[in-house]
């Protein structure tokens, strides 16, 4: 009888290791980051897709309310994937760097078209035909997908926006324009050069007038070099300059960071600067 019962076990035991080797799956759950939504823009006439991640413990019939991060080039095979990651590591109970945050992914359409506002430079329209329609992309933000968040999710008032190259501009012509739609700006790489670098030639004191309440801004720009144009400019003078002059302002509700990454160049600062964002924006 314990030789039949030890013979039991073993054969249910090479059963196991057998369902192990060939990858069935044995009481697993389905791996999901998110879910995607596409919805019907009216400010912009086309459909628009984005990605929604729900930190841990969320739950709709709780009275928990959430920061909100809203990524730029939030596609799962653009950024939203490492940066749910970032964010998800970062809020773990034993790293603390963040609250649990709810993410949203803005899959993208046309970027080039998205993220830039109009440019006197020729030679920018003609490589780029489509640029210059930053305003309604804006107005959608603002206008309807912010609103849908709200309504459908718990949130709190805080609200990231997270930009990188072009989308770091487009983040940078919210700050000059419109400081209120978000307290926390994640510019990483900006692409300042775009239209002669104009922003950089914002009336700062007048800007700081429109600053009403406490915003954070992370400035991350790595070992970049010379723009792309008639006129090159350096990338990382570019970033630095616009640290200054925020700086310069000395408005007690802006906090600035500026971060040099020497060790990263254009294709390798996204994840680490987003990483450091967080570890910077307390």
């Amino acid at each position: 009888m314990r030789n039949s019962v030890v013979l039991v076990l073993m054969i249910l035991l090479s059963v196991v290791r057998v369902g192990a080797q060939s990858g069935v799956p044995v009481q697993c759950v389905e791996v999901s980051i998110g879910r995607c939504y596409e919805m019907k823009s009216k400010v912009l006439g086309e459909a628009r897709k984005v990605n929604v991640f729900l930190p841990d413990g969320y739950d709709a019939n709780d009275s928990v309310r959430y920061p909100v991060v809203y990524l730029l080039d939030g596609g799962s095979d653009e950024d939203f994937i490492h940066v749910v990651g970032a964010y998800q590591f970062s809020s773990f109970s034993w790293v603390h760097r963040v609250k649990p945050s709810i993410i949203v992914g803005i899959v993208n359409v046309d970027r080039r078209r998205d993220y830039t506002f109009p440019t006197k430079v020729a030679e920018h329209t003609a490589a780029y035909p489509t640029t210059g329609h930053s305003a309604p992309f804006v107005s959608y933000l603002e206008q309807e997908l912010m609103p849908w968040v709200k309504r459908n999710y718990r949130v709190n008032s805080t609200k990231t926006i997270i930009g990188e190259s072009l989308g770091g501009l487009l983040a940078t012509e919210i700050l000059v324009n419109k400081p209120a739609m978000f307290n926390r700006y994640v510019i990483i790489s900006p692409s300042l050069w775009w239209n002669e670098a104009s922003l950089l030639k914002t009336n700062w004191k007048q800007w700081s007038r429109k600053v009403t309440k406490p915003t954070e801004i992370y400035i991350g720009v790595g070992k970049e070099g010379l723009t792309p144009g008639p006129n090159p400019r350096v990338m990382e003078v570019d970033a630095n300059l616009l640290y200054d002059q925020i700086k310069a302002v000395k408005n007690s509700r802006v906090k600035v960071k500026f971060d040099y990454l020497q060790d990263e160049d254009h294709a390798t600062i996204g994840h680490q600067a987003v990483l450091n964002s967080i570890k910077y924006l307390k």
